[in-house]
């Protein structure tokens, strides 16, 4: 017959072990959240930042309509001179391989 000191001993383990499993799993989803949290106030940011740069370049800004302002980027970016500018622009911030 199994030692059920033995046994008593390896299911302590096993729970104990258990235990530390589903700390490390809601662990790791607090910092996934966290993450989250982060990436989405980043691009809050962003988004508030560029948008209020967009509206310092227009005259009048509160007369002009979404459908507006979109048909003009549009027409802005659809330009080669604003195209190659775009393209220069990416290839200076490009990331290094390693």
């Amino acid at each position: 017959m199994p030692d059920t000191s033995k046994l008593e001993k390896l299911n302590r383990e096993l729970e104990k072990s258990e235990k530390k499993l589903r700390k490390a799993i809601n662990d790791e989803k607090a910092l996934q959240h966290q993450l989250k949290q982060l990436t989405r106030k980043e691009r809050t940011h962003r988004l508030c930042t560029r948008g209020g740069m967009l509206e310092s370049f227009l005259q009048e800004p509160e007369r002009l309509t979404d459908d507006d302002v979109k048909v003009l980027l549009k027409i802005i970016f659809h330009r080669q001179d604003t195209q190659e500018l775009l393209k220069k622009l990416l290839e200076r911030k490009k990331p290094e391989t390693p």
